[in-house]
């Protein structure tokens, strides 16, 4: 799932990158076939060079590294919103159909949620204001639904017409990267349909992990396995991941 999601930046010039998983995988794009990828995060970076995965937007080796350091508004109103960064690359803990995301709250009541989670950041104005969005998220039952109980990022809303009615400039997502393939939205009913798979993932176990009737494309494609030197720049990557003690693994 890192290694296709790092592929997914191959050819790619700026990235505004979330912490986690988007992140893992814009530094493996940068540690193997995209070195001059530049990476943007929401507390100022701009073009961050990471020498290990930061714990948060505010790590320090994020702006040791980095070409520049901005304010956050700056980021945001000068940068982000005019469409001037590429692509954003974002988490979720639930995805709909539709592609809108939640980081928000799990259950109906959002004054007393099942879990309150940590919440937007600065993904609502990646999700509007980028060229495209890529989302990496494991795919289940729980995370993939047929509606978000909470809307923290739009994706395509309720379908055709929601973003250009909500004014929002970017192209919203192109690609859902998961631990079993890639969905992509339908681009006249804007509803994600998988378009590919690893090799040896069975559609119907796709299909038993969403939480709707997920449509597969005619032409699904089986996505390349890892290479060895993929693998390796991985394992060397997470290996720069602090312990719970703190020392590196």
């Amino acid at each position: 799932m890192t290694i296709a999601a790092a592929r997914a930046l191959r050819e790619r010039v700026t990235c505004f990158v979330g912490i986690g998983l988007p992140s893992e995988a814009a530094n493996l794009a940068r540690a193997t076939h995209n070195p001059d990828l530049v990476l943007i995060y929401e507390s100022g970076p701009i073009g961050a060079k990471p020498g290990s995965l930061p714990l948060s937007i505010g790590d320090g080796i994020l702006a040791t590294t980095a070409d520049t350091v901005v304010s956050v508004p700056e980021v945001f109103n000068y940068w982000l919103q005019p469409g001037r960064i590429e692509v954003g690359f974002l988490g979720a803990a639930q995805i709909d159909r539709f592609a809108n995301i939640n980081t928000t709250v799990i259950g109906a009541d959002y004054a007393v949620p099942k879990v309150r989670l940590p919440g937007a950041g600065g993904a609502p104005e990646i999700a509007a204001s980028c060229r495209e969005v890529i989302v990496i998220v494991r795919q289940s039952l729980r995370t993939f639904v047929e509606r978000v109980d909470f809307v923290t990022s739009v994706g395509f809303g309720d379908g055709p017409g929601s973003r250009k009615y909500l004014g929002l400039t970017g192209a919203g997502p192109q690609q859902i990267i998961t631990n079993l393939g890639v969905l992509e939205p339908d681009p006249e009913t804007c509803e994600l349909v998988l378009t590919g798979v690893y090799p040896g993932v069975d559609v119907e176990l796709v299909r038993e992990r969403t939480g709707w009737d997920l449509r597969v494309a005619d032409g699904l494609a089986e996505i390349e396995g890892p290479s060895q030197a993929e693998l390796s720049a991985l394992r060397a990557l997470r290996a720069t991941r602090p312990a719970r003690d703190g020392a590196p693994r």
